[in-house]
């Protein structure tokens, strides 16, 4: 008996050689990475990156979104960090959108609208982005958010008397998704911001069929290849122990970078009786934290040992600056960032809404016997 859905098998079996054949990225060729924890990370992040490519593809609903949560301590990619929250809603340029939200504790949030293909791809621009300076709150923090198919009027009045005034945002016709942040100072703690998303357009439950499963399944497909076509990202062996000039997101940009941010990237190399030290000052900005990633642009296990730090957790010099230590041991200096267990790894850097581009940060290998505890 022949198959009724030729296509969406012929979809869902792409999608099986690609998770099949994946592993040789980083186990074979120029990419390998050569050491058992990377490989078994390489391993973790190909079942991580596929389920948030099935939330974020095969079960997207541009007439019923929702909002899909991306990151969590154990469905990291794409550069996460311990301090933010962030969700996905695809979207139709041709439909209307209204989101609304509720701030929570987050010293910074944003709704950033990107544009590009619609088959799965990464996108490749921002079509807009709104942050919480821009947008108007309630006395209980609630925000609403408007997203209109083709020329909008701006900013509208809210529902009520008391209400703030309601952003509108017009989507051009390349819009594909939304991506929701939310960053904290005491991510452990603060309170999430909340978010919904309704298409203004009511539309009838949904009937799958053969075409556009299959579509659905192949836009999976497309999001994983691009992840395993990139990661793990090759180390330059004339950068270790170093971090490049800080630069801001331009509006032309590949993947879900922030617009409202600065980045910087850099490498370490180090043996366990090693420590680099990492010493900068951070203009006024309304966040900043530093990261260590594994090659997949993953942090390590933030939930079991301090791995990234954060503007209000540093302890900063006399003069405003500060030096951020990084080793696999605690040298009790503070402001310690641990390796767990990796020799060698990424280190990311951002700051959001900063007043100006961030100073390059100085980097500095020495022997823990050389640090001084507090």
């Amino acid at each position: 008996m022949s198959n009724p859905a030729p296509q969406t098998a012929a979809a869902f079996h792409e999608l099986l050689e690609l998770i099949r054949s994946a592993d040789a990225n980083f186990t074979d060729g120029f990419r390998a990475v050569g050491d058992e924890i990377s490989v078994i990370e390489g391993y973790r992040w190909l079942t991580e990156v596929l389920s948030v490519a099935l939330d974020c593809f095969l079960w997207a609903d541009t007439a019923r979104p929702h909002f899909a949560s991306l990151v969590g301590p154990t469905r990291k990619f794409g550069g996460d960090n311990a301090d933010a929250f962030y969700h996905y809603a695809a979207i139709d340029p041709q439909r209307s959108y209204l989101i609304r939200g509720r701030r929570g504790d987050a010293v910074y949030l944003s709704i950033t609208i990107y544009g590009g293909p619609d088959d799965g791809r990464w996108s490749n621009r921002i079509v807009a982005t709104v942050n919480d300076r821009e947008l108007s709150f309630d006395p209980d923090g609630n925000f609403e958010l408007v997203l209109r198919a083709g020329p909008g009027p701006g900013p509208g009045p809210g529902p009520g008397p008391a209400a703030p005034v309601v952003r509108v945002v017009r989507l051009e016709s390349d819009a594909v998704c939304v991506v929701t942040r939310d960053y904290h100072g005491d991510p452990a703690a603060g309170r999430r911001a909340e978010w919904s998303i309704t298409a203004t357009e009511p539309a009838a439950p949904p009937r799958p069929d053969d075409a556009g499963t299959a579509a659905r399944f192949r836009a999976t497909t497309n999001f994983l290849r691009e992840l395993t076509g990139l990661c793990p990202l090759p180390y330059d062996e004339s950068k270790w122990n170093t971090v490049d000039d800080p630069y801001p997101v331009p509006a032309v940009t590949y993947g879900w970078a922030a617009g409202d941010a600065s980045y910087a990237m850099g490498a370490f190399r180090l043996a366990d009786d090693e420590a680099l030290v990492i010493e900068g000052r951070s203009p006024h900005c309304a966040f900043w934290n530093l990261c260590l990633w594994n090659p997949y642009l993953q942090t390590y296990d933030y939930r079991f040992e301090r791995t990234t730090i954060n503007g209000e957790q540093v302890r900063y010099q006399s003069d405003g600056s500060w030096r951020i230590v990084v080793s696999e041991h605690d040298p009790g200096t503070g402001n310690w960032v641990a390796t767990a267990g990796h020799q060698r790894g990424r280190i990311w850097l951002r700051w959001f809404l900063a007043d100006a581009l961030p100073p390059r940060p100085t980097t500095r290998l020495v022997k823990l016997t050389e640090l001084r505890p507090r």
